[in-house]
């Protein structure tokens, strides 16, 4: 992996750090900044095979993330046994499942003061975030879902015997749930570079108990609502982004979410030349989405936006839904199927970035 030294430079938060006792086994926590009562806390969860260091690092590292730092403080969730140097866990420890693990949030949030967040999840930790905002969504005022899947068990495109106490086969699960074919066979340094973190930087024992989680994971049973139709629809209350690379692993996942989700408060990003992280693939482009999805929070109005082309971009495109899926769209569903979102609505398209493809179902 080669980052560019232009693009990153070393900025200066307090930074807390702290295990956290939950019903579900104890959750290592990293806070930067101080949480302020009158605003939220970005709130960040990890895919499987990564930690909030190889996950988010290389996004909070970059300086155009310095400004969204000054505004708001930041509390990144490590799952249980997943952060840097962790023990391995008891014989005889259960393994959250993923609505488990949502359940271990409130704690944190309460542990540290922070009141409500926006949450921004990659893979697994999308997974989770999304139950957690279904479940108190008076704690969640948005979030950013990146290669998020609301489907159950089986979804994923590997073999279940990949998942054994082989630790040499391991780190090729995770791989290929984490980077789409095209990425393995051309950026080899990349892969090459997160094969040696996964194998190296989180303890394997840990690791196979966290993926068995995410594999086991159930349905998030969420329904686009309909006008006129049930008023208790399962759905996400706040704002929510969807992002997923173009050549990401993901794509139909996303897109399939993006089909069961609010469509007036909902957004759904494909972004060009970008693989399955785009956190570390693109973080300037993701950044600027991050910002522009913040000011239609309602924070931020005056924020810069550095990555800005002034002319229009002919990327937008739009994909159908994923039409395997057991449930039949109604035409009430397809008249109302949209991507908007204030935060994008807010700026014109003659104001995004090139390489933010908006897509609807």
């Amino acid at each position: 992996m080669v980052l560019e030294d232009s693009e990153y430079s070393v900025f200066e938060l307090d930074i807390t750090e702290d295990d956290v006792e939950t019903s579900f086994g104890r959750v290592h926590c990293t806070v930067k900044g101080t949480p302020r009562g009158n605003r939220p806390t970005i709130l960040t969860f990890h895919d499987i095979g990564l930690n909030h260091k190889s996950c988010f690092e290389s996004l909070f590292n970059h300086k155009d993330m310095h400004e969204i730092m000054q505004h708001f403080a930041v509390c990144h969730v490590d799952a249980p046994g997943q952060q840097e140097g962790a023990s391995t866990l008891p014989t005889n420890y259960t393994y959250p499942s993923m609505d488990q693990l949502s359940e271990t949030l409130p704690l944190v949030l309460k542990h540290f003061g922070i009141k409500s967040v926006i949450g921004l999840g990659i893979g697994a930790g999308a997974n989770i975030l999304a139950r957690f905002a279904l479940k108190h969504p008076d704690m969640v005022e948005g979030v950013v879902l990146v290669n998020m899947s609301a489907q159950g068990e089986g979804f994923m495109d590997w073999a279940t015997q990949k998942i054994t106490a082989w630790t040499q086969a391991l780190p090729d699960a995770v791989i290929s749930h984490l980077f789409g074919k095209e990425e393995i066979q051309n950026n080899q340094e990349l892969i090459a570079s997160f094969r040696h973190l996964i194998t190296n930087n989180i303890n394997q024992s840990n690791l196979q108990l966290f993926v068995r989680s995410y594999k086991s994971r159930k349905d998030l049973e969420i329904e686009r609502p309909v006008p006129g139709g049930n008023v208790n629809t399962r759905t996400l209350k706040c704002p929510s982004l969807l992002i997923a690379g173009d050549n990401s692993p993901a794509v139909e996942a996303v897109v399939d979410s993006n089909c069961r989700m609010n469509p007036t408060i909902t957004t759904i990003l494909k972004m060009a030349d970008c693989g399955g992280l785009p956190q570390v693939d693109q973080p300037g482009k993701l950044i600027e989405a991050f910002k522009y999805f913040i000011q239609g929070m309602g924070y931020m109005p005056s924020a810069s936006m550095t990555r800005l082309a002034r002319s229009r971009t002919g990327s937008s495109s739009s994909i159908e839904c994923n039409r395997n899926r057991n449930r039949t769209n109604t035409a009430d569903e397809q008249r109302g199927r949209s991507h908007t979102d204030v935060s994008m609505e807010s700026a014109s398209a003659e104001h995004r970035s090139p390489g933010l493809a908006v897509l609807s179902c």
